[in-house]
């Protein structure tokens, strides 16, 4: 009698033609979903990079890319709505008080 409280996991290949298939699309699909985040998240430090280095030029210029990485990101799904928002809140925030100093 098998003990159901331990089953163990075995990851194999399928056997159905749609699948395997499947199994392409999702790999696919989670490859692309890490390189966007990765995206998000490098944009994000590179705006703070340009805020502390002081170069207001291009804290804009990254600010924007990071919004519209922030975004893309809260279309697909890979970011909560809420975070998105205050990320760019956080962001533009921080670059605006750089006309002050």
């Amino acid at each position: 009698m098998e003990n159901v409280y331990r089953k163990e996991v075995n990851f194999k290949m399928a056997n159905v033609k749609n699948a395997k298939k499947k199994i392409k699309q999702i790999a696919k699909t989670t490859k692309n979903n890490e390189m966007l985040k990765s995206t998000v998240k490098n944009s994000i430090k590179n705006t703070d990079k340009a805020v502390l280095a002081g170069d207001k030029e291009r804290a804009e210029k990254e600010l924007k890319l990071a919004i519209k990485s922030l975004d893309n990101a809260k279309s697909k799904g890979l970011v909560h709505r809420n975070k998105v928002d205050r990320e760019k809140s956080r962001l533009t925030k921080k670059v605006n008080s750089m006309e002050t100093k």
